[in-house]
């Protein structure tokens, strides 16, 4: 196994501070043979920080930016340096991560299985309840919201496909020949749903995404209550279905699209980010933005070599974020659910 890999890491501020020290550790105790390269990128770099990486880690290479790029960019930056250098791989973790010892091997071996394999996630556990899962591989829904998949259940290994929606950008190995063919994160979401969008344009493209059950990654998780990253979210998943679905697929989910959004405006508004909703919108009555998402999907359909029947079957008709309980989401799912159920039937058929 000579396989060359980049492991790429992602740093704001003070957060190598907290979590870089477990992650190198795990890090350098992994039992792969192959070549393996670090790549700490310091996002919104100060003197401060950068000397600290220097001190801390000083094995690794650090890519320095002098804003904080967001999360796409950010990863990015270093993928670009691994294209340039002949790198075979590129894993992704985060930093609040440590990992058991064999899990880039287990990764690599994953994706070396199949040459139709386009992205690999590691099996993604709650660090303070290691027998509790944080990630088993990301799911879509068919209006565009991502989650991840059985997070906060006792783990139970899979036994049948181990195919996924999308991998979480937290734990993930993309190949370097994939990636030339369909390019990299879309550094107009800036951070959440980019692990969305190129897993979806994988899928577009002919390739999978898959979950190594043996692959093993704790995830110090904590979910964030920021008003802004619901921005983000809602703004971004919007892009993603404007891009990558085919026009058929978005005119059979408008109707539900609608209901959705203005069910979206009361959870905004008694969430306390109705202004954030309301910028989500003032995003979408751009021209110059419009022009952007037109020409992102030309690119994307370019790629498409299988069609949305295929894709949408991974896709699920019911919202679950088990940190935002609500009574409504409930009916919602019910509802959401057979709607997603007669449409995709007609996708399908």
């Amino acid at each position: 196994m000579n396989k060359f890999v980049a492991i790429i890491l992602i740093n704001y501020k003070d957060y190598a501070e907290k979590y870089l020290a477990d992650c190198l550790a795990s890090l350098k105790r992994q039992d792969y043979t192959g070549k393996m390269k670090i790549f700490i990128v310091d996002n919104e770099s100060t003197e401060e920080s950068f000397n600290y990486l220097k001190q801390a880690a000083p094995e690794t290479e650090i890519v320095r930016n002098k804003n904080n790029d967001g999360f796409a960019k950010g990863n990015n930056d270093a993928i670009k340096l691994a294209l340039a250098r002949g790198f075979d791989y590129v894993v992704l973790f985060n930093m609040d991560t440590v990992l058991e010892p064999d899990c880039v091997k287990k990764m690599v071996e994953a994706a070396a299985s199949s040459e139709k394999i386009g992205a690999v996630q590691a099996r993604l556990m709650l660090y303070n309840d290691k027998n509790k899962v944080n990630s088993l591989g990301n799911v879509t829904h068919f209006l565009g919201f991502g989650y991840a998949s059985r997070h906060g259940e006792n783990y139970v290994k899979l036994t049948n496909n181990n195919n996924i929606c999308y991998p979480s950008g937290a734990a993930v190995l993309f190949k370097i020949e994939v990636l030339k063919k369909i390019g990299l994160f879309d550094e107009e979401m800036w951070m959440y749903n980019e692990d969305q969008d190129l897993g979806w344009r994988i899928w577009l493209s002919g390739f999978s995404c898959v979950l190594a059950n043996d692959a093993v990654v704790y995830h110090k998780y904590e979910f964030s209550r920021s008003i802004k990253k619901y921005y983000w979210m809602d703004r971004n998943r919007i892009i993603a279905m404007l891009k990558n679905y085919h026009w058929f697929t978005l005119v059979l989910i408008f109707p539900a699209f609608v209901v959705m959004e203005i069910g979206l405006m009361f959870f905004a508004f008694k969430g306390g980010w109705f202004k954030e909703k309301i910028d989500v919108y003032k995003y979408f009555l751009s021209l110059k933005n419009w022009r952007y998402i037109m020409e992102a999907r030309k690119r994307t359909q370019k790629l498409r070599q299988v069609k949305d029947k295929d894709i949408v079957k991974l896709f699920s008709g019911i919202i679950w974020y088990q940190e935002i309980g609500d009574t409504r989401l409930k009916i919602a799912n019910i509802l959401f659910g057979v709607y997603w159920k007669l449409a995709r039937a007609l996708i399908i058929w």
